[in-house]
């Protein structure tokens, strides 16, 4: 082997030996939390958004049931979620919570029928999911 051949191989093992230095590490994991960042701040309002919407949807099927239930098997009567799972008018494995985990309650006034949530933070009644009664007929107009 000449001297040329042995200077290439000498840094061709030097090349292969090297690894990847912590600036590259570090400017590698800042583009990755850029990345994170800016597909967090884009999804999570859609998400809320969402969760929103699957709350007023899944409210709106419990009052068809509760309305369907106060008709057909107990005129007068206001069931709540748990009667309405106990006589199988509704799936216990289907959406008895809301989005956040909060329980949906049933009221009934004369002959209408309210579904509402405690919405994202269960405290503050300005976000409260609300389905039936004037609040609902005044939100849609």
């Amino acid at each position: 082997m000449n001297t040329n051949q042995l200077l290439l191989a000498r840094r061709l093992r030097r090349a292969l030996s090297r690894g990847v230095t912590l600036v590259e590490v570090l400017i590698v994991v800042a583009i990755m939390a850029l990345i994170a960042g800016g597909v967090s701040f884009l999804v999570l309002p859609r998400y809320r958004e969402a969760q929103v919407k699957t709350a007023r949807t899944t409210a709106r099927n419990i009052r068809q049931v509760a309305t369907q239930y106060i008709a057909l098997k107990s005129p007068g009567d206001c069931p709540s979620v748990e009667t309405l799972i106990k006589d199988k008018e509704l799936d216990a494995a289907g959406d008895t919570k809301d989005p956040w985990g909060g329980k949906y309650t049933i009221s009934c006034e004369e002959d209408d029928v309210r579904v509402s949530s405690p919405g994202p933070d269960k405290n503050d009644p300005k976000d409260d999911i609300v389905v039936g009664g004037p609040s609902d007929s005044a939100a849609a107009s």
